[in-house]
């Protein structure tokens, strides 16, 4: 049985796309304002048919409604730059939505007696499944909507412009420990998070919050991106063919200062906000210049479940390791939902940012991208051998 505060929460995560895409008009619906990311009207279209897809086509067996969109909507089946012009006029992809995102609420409630004792449906985790999904794309439109914003006009509000500091020291200590690291227990969990498993951290110390964009002005200031001996091979290769000079959500006053892109907006770069917009690449610069390293997730994990840091949520932190299966991995619900990711490629993410919903914040969560990567909400939290 699907309580009535699930289903309310699905409500609130199938509108909060919709809401994004009917204040756009068609060429911001369909246009694609970076090369690694999808329009605006693909991802509202996106969600609902995944949800109608789950709902209808394997609960209840019916793809008469699915069928035809597999070629829009499946990720492999269109090339992201063909997905805007594909696009159905956004009034009648949102009247198409909303129509199947209610008939699926309905399904939800009352769904066949031959799918009662699903797995899919077990701890109800179907709609918290959807609810994570719906979660993750709408960070990623706001992380389009801050694409947008680069390629508009400097603002006319006065610019920030924060004096540089030396990297903090305030530091937390994580003792040698045998810790559970993964999500068991948890009815939503990705299968990613499980199993739960213990391992040997620590002793390490870790950063008591992230680094803020006045302390990642000290590091441009001191050549932080000059200094090759800060940087992995691959990222310094990175910073010299496209010039990179400040994090990727910055941008430069003309007569001095900076503006911070917060989604669909701009602001005064603020000294002790986190700092955002950094590559793994940068990330791992800046923690070597600060004296120190990137951490593995499990520090950063088990220092949370600890209690003991601060600033979790301005920013996703970027880790050491990169993203692979947990000892005892199965996939679920589909084999390709995180397989094709633990490739090596793909490094993992820690904690949230400031358009992260609460469906996802949790502290065995993991993100994952590839370290060259500057279009997320990034930024760094080092840490520091003992």
């Amino acid at each position: 049985m699907i309580r009535e505060t699930t289903l309310a929460a699905l409500q609130e995560a199938q509108e909060s796309t919709c809401a994004i895409v009917e204040a756009l008009d068609d060429a911001d619906y369909r246009s694609q304002f970076h090369a690694d990311l999808s329009p605006l009207g693909w991802h509202a279209g996106h969600c609902a048919f995944i949800e109608t897809y789950w709902v209808r086509e394997v609960l209840c067996g019916d793809d008469r409604e699915t069928r035809a969109l597999h070629a829009l909507y499946v990720p492999e089946n269109l090339p992201k730059p063909q997905r805007g012009p594909a696009l159905p006029p956004a009034p009648e992809l949102l009247a198409w939505a909303r129509a199947r995102q209610a008939e699926n609420r309905a399904r939800l409630c009352d769904p066949p007696r031959a799918a009662a004792g699903r797995r899919l449906l077990r701890g109800e985790y179907l709609p918290r499944f959807l609810i994570q999904h719906y979660a993750q794309h709408y960070e990623t439109m706001q992380m389009v909507l801050a694409q947008r914003q680069l390629r508009r006009p400097p603002p006319r509000l006065a610019p920030g412009r924060p004096e540089p500091r030396a990297p903090a020291r305030a530091c937390v200590h994580l003792a040698a420990d045998t810790v559970e690291i993964g999500s068991g227990g948890t009815p939503a969990a990705y299968d990613n998070e499980l199993p739960a498993h213990r391992v040997r951290v620590g002793p390490v110390r870790l950063a008591r919050r992230p680094a803020t964009n006045a302390e990642f002005l000290g590091f441009m200031e001191d050549g932080g991106y000059r200094r090759a001996e800060l940087w992995e091979p691959e990222g310094r290769r990175m910073c010299a063919q496209a010039g990179l000079a400040h994090p990727g959500h910055w941008r430069a006053a003309p007569d001095g200062g900076w503006y911070e892109i917060v989604g669909a907006g701009e602001r005064a770069l603020e000294a002790d906000a986190p700092v955002r917009g950094l590559s793994r690449y940068e990330a791992h610069a800046f923690a070597v210049w600060a004296g120190g390293r990137l951490p593995h997730e499990y520090e950063w994990e088990a220092a949370t479940r600890a209690g003991l840091l601060e600033g979790v949520g301005g920013a996703w932190e970027w880790c050491a390791n990169p993203f692979h299966p947990y000892p005892g991995f199965r996939a679920f619900p589909y084999e390709r939902y995180s397989t094709p990711w633990f490739d090596g490629r793909h490094y993992t993410l820690r904690g949230a940012g400031p358009h992260t919903r609460n469906a996802v914040r949790r502290p065995g969560f993991r993100n994952f991208y590839v370290p060259g990567t500057r279009y997320l909400f990034a930024g760094v939290r080092p840490a520091y051998d003992e």
